[in-house]
């Protein structure tokens, strides 16, 4: 029996892809939403029916919770799917879809405003036991008491934003004389960004590795763990690559970790499918970073290892149904990997790369998934995150999972828009990510080697991609080599039958 009646997705792009891909599994209708900018997106061929929901820009659209709410009234879905970004961690937006009747797939509000504050969730984890970096959370936020304890914690400090993530607000301090300029451009990014601009104060560390535990928690109180991800190859506080189990960790570590994070779980009075990140120092000691209550981008390594399917657990959760497992009940096997394919230009210092896909290749074989929220013909716009796809691979251990990866990358082919395909496949072949000698800097400090040079333009793309092309869809046929030796293939277009 269908947990709902039919399920709207309140996203786009790969995620929302991802959402109806088990909607349809589980036999669950559902409803997409799209700005004028998606009108012929993927994600809107994906479901059973689509709704306007306005204008390109996110603020009129995405992130307009009375547009979705109506998109649900017309067309009488009673459950709303946040996927992740957007309104996915907002506890407004979860009143109020549990205020229109509907259930919201995720947390309820109180978990999200709990957690999504950092400064009271470092409170919560301190009082509840779980390790956290050393700082300052306090209430008063004057200069002169900010940079007093910016002196007890020790140069360099962190500067962090109480409210939002992704980097924002986000400052280094190295020494005291540049801590009232940053301290300013902090409140200042804080405040344009959240409405908000109490600061955290935490302890940089060097070096660290990010390792994040999925947890799932029940309405009867179950909270299990289903592992660990790496997810230390970043660049601005943005995942590029991720893994699990994490190759830092032995196995009383693994278990202190994951115990920790579902002590966070507990603590929070957590429901549904969430993430207690840590930063893991080169002693060992791991600290609570934070939690996203919302389904992770990279959810698919954790997938491929356990066999589970994340959203359906999400699901059925939210329809009052318990986990169908205990703790014991979780088993995982073999090693995962996951590279994010971004629009970006990497010789552009990683600016968005906007325009018409003209082609895309996907690579296929055993072991690997590819989730995209984009094809052939898809229009990149500026108006949204660049995340075109995710390249998954699964192997017996981490040797095998990379060299697939590697293998993968060297098969996957876009034409039309730059995207960050060559850094991906530079990190996969860097010695140090081989052996593991993973940190949260590593792409800046390996910059030079992971930036491709002499990649060609995205107009230079497109003209190869029309001169490849051949009227019959098939390509044209080489100029040397074997395949060229044979008239059939390497005549012209004078040929009975063709076209001319």
């Amino acid at each position: 029996m269908s947990p709902f009646r039919k399920v709207l997705i309140a996203n786009r792009g790969e995620i929302a892809v991802r959402v109806a891909r088990t909607c349809r599994v589980m036999g669950l209708p559902t409803v997409a939403v799209f700005s004028e900018a998606d009108r012929d997106a993927l994600h809107v061929r994906a479901a059973d029916e689509a709704v306007p929901i306005g204008p390109a820009e996110a603020a009129r659209s995405y992130l307009s919770a009375d547009a979705i709410l109506e998109a649900a009234r017309r067309t009488e879905a009673d459950a709303v799917h946040p996927g992740y970004g957007f309104l996915s961690q907002s506890a407004d937006f979860a009143d109020a879809v549990a205020a229109a009747g509907l259930v919201f797939i995720g947390p309820p509000g109180p978990v999200h405003r709990r957690m999504g504050d950092k400064q009271g969730a470092r409170r919560l984890m301190a009082a509840s036991g779980v390790p956290v970096v050393p700082g300052y959370h306090g209430d008063d936020q004057q200069d002169a008491t900010l940079l007093a304890e910016a002196r007890r914690i020790g140069w360099p400090v962190l500067l962090k934003p109480s409210r939002g993530g992704g980097g924002k607000g986000m400052r280094a301090v190295a020494q005291e004389a540049d801590f009232a300029p940053a301290l300013a451009a902090s409140r200042r990014e804080a405040r344009a960004a959240f409405g908000d601009d109490v600061l955290v104060l935490e302890r940089l560390l060097e070096r660290p590795r990010h390792v994040e535990v999925q947890v799932l928690a029940d309405s009867e109180g179950c909270v299990v763990h289903l592992g660990e991800r790496e997810c230390s190859i970043q660049r601005r506080h943005q995942k590029v690559v991720e893994e699990t189990p994490s190759p830092a960790l032995t196995p009383a570590l693994r278990a202190s970790l994951c115990a920790a994070g579902v002590a966070a779980a507990r603590a929070a009075g957590y429901l549904n499918a969430g993430t207690v990140e840590f930063l893991l120092d080169s002693r060992g000691a791991f600290y609570f970073l934070e939690m996203n209550t919302r389904l992770q981008v990279e959810h698919p390594v954790t997938e491929m290892v356990t066999g589970l399917d994340l959203v359906r657990l999400q699901i059925e959760i939210a329809a009052g149904r318990p986990l169908p497992f205990a703790q014991e009940g979780v088993v995982a096997r073999g090693h995962a990997l996951e590279c994010r394919l971004y629009a970006e230009d990497p010789r552009k210092d990683d600016l968005p790369s906007p325009g018409l896909i003209l082609h895309l290749a996907p690579p296929e074989g055993p072991g690997v998934r590819f989730d995209s929220g984009v094809a052939a013909g898809s229009e990149v716009t500026v108006h949204y995150d660049p995340l075109l796809a995710k390249l998954v691979t699964f192997g017996g251990d981490r040797a095998e999972a990379v060299e697939r990866m590697a293998e993968a990358l060297s098969r996957t082919a876009v034409l039309g828009v730059v995207t960050n395909l060559m850094r991906l496949r530079a990190i996969l072949g860097h010695p140090a990510f081989r052996a593991a000698e993973l940190h949260t800097g590593f792409i800046e400090e390996h910059l030079d080697e992971l930036s491709p040079e002499g990649c060609p333009s995205a107009e230079a793309l497109a003209a190869v991609a029309a001169a490849l092309h051949h009227p019959t869809g098939r390509p044209r046929a080489a100029t040397n080599g074997p395949v060229a030796a044979d008239p059939w293939s390497s005549l012209g277009p004078w040929r009975l039958g063709e076209a001319s």
